[in-house]
Formats: C-alpha cells, sequence, structure tokens
C-alpha cells in the first residue's frame, strides 16, 4: 500500500469507528470538499460536517473497498448503512470517493453518489418524485448547509 493508499485506509477506517478527529486530521489545511449533499466546502465546514455525522449517526456501518492511488490522486468506494434522523428511513448510500493529496493530506475530496436513490431512501416518495431534479440538489444542499452551521455555531461556537 502506497502512502496515499494508506491515508485513505486510515480515513474510512477512522469512519467505521465514529472516530472524527482522526478523519479531521487526515485533511491537509487548504482542503476542499464536495458531494451532491453539501455542495462545496472548506476545510472547515468539511471538518465539521464529518464531526456533525459521526456524532449524530444511528444504527451506521461502513464498509469500504477499491482503494487506489497513483501519484497524487485515489479512488475509493465505500458503502454507509444507516438511519436518516430527518425522517427515521433507512438509507444504504453507495458512493465512489475521489481524492488529492498534497503533503502526506487530503487535499481536494469529492463524494459521488446517486441523489436520486439516496433521496427515494431517507425521504420516501417526495424524494422519488423530485430527487432526480437540479432545484432539488440546491435546495438540499442548502438545508445540509443550515444544518451544518447550525452545528458550527452551537456545538463548535464557530460562526455568527
Amino acid at each position: 500500500m502506497n502512502p496515499n493508499e494508506q491515508i485513505m485506509h486510515r480515513f474510512y477506517s477512522a469512519f467505521q469507528q465514529l472516530d472524527f478527529k482522526t478523519m479531521q486530521d487526515s485533511y491537509h489545511p487548504d482542503a476542499v470538499f464536495n458531494d451532491p449533499s453539501f455542495g462545496l466546502l472548506n476545510v472547515g465546514e468539511v471538518k465539521a460536517m464529518w464531526e456533525m455525522l459521526c456524532k449524530r449517526a444511528k444504527d451506521f456501518s461502513l464498509s469500504f473497498s477499491d482503494i487506489n492511488s497513483e501519484d497524487e490522486y485515489g479512488t475509493c468506494h465505500w458503502k454507509a448503512v444507516y438511519t436518516f434522523s430527518l425522517t427515521g428511513r433507512k438509507v444504504v448510500n453507495e458512493i465512489k470517493a475521489y481524492m488529492k493529496f498534497s503533503d502526506g493530506k487530503i487535499l481536494e475530496h469529492s463524494d459521488a453518489f446517486s441523489l436520486h436513490k439516496w433521496s427515494r431512501q431517507a425521504l420516501g416518495w417526495k424524494g422519488w418524485l423530485l430527487g432526480w431534479s437540479g432545484f432539488f440538489q440546491k435546495k438540499l444542499q442548502k438545508k445540509s448547509r443550515k444544518r451544518l452551521h447550525g452545528f458550527m455555531k452551537k456545538e463548535l461556537g464557530i460562526g455568527d
């Protein structure tokens, strides 16, 4: 396993244990993150996102596989199974992670998954009906970021 693959293995092993501190430590000080649920996040937001998700996880399990890295880029498949806290519905989300590394840390991290499939599981018929649309994705990202910034303010004392 090369150093970048070791970083990914450490990151997802920590995620399996809901160890957000190890996950946070994996990021470069200039890191950015992007996914369909939250959109583009800066390093402070992504660290807070993992803390929020780990602290609020219910009935959570995670598996990962196919870690691969050449040069400064890497990919990994991971699957999270959990109860979505806002609806109490079970979600099985299959994700492909794309990472860029610098100085032994994650500099860029993008998670790709079917938002429509996720929304059908998490939200039921509303997700099935609307989860494919750009309007839905923008609305979801706005709500997710609002929840994240509320967590950052209340739990971490960060923000206005």
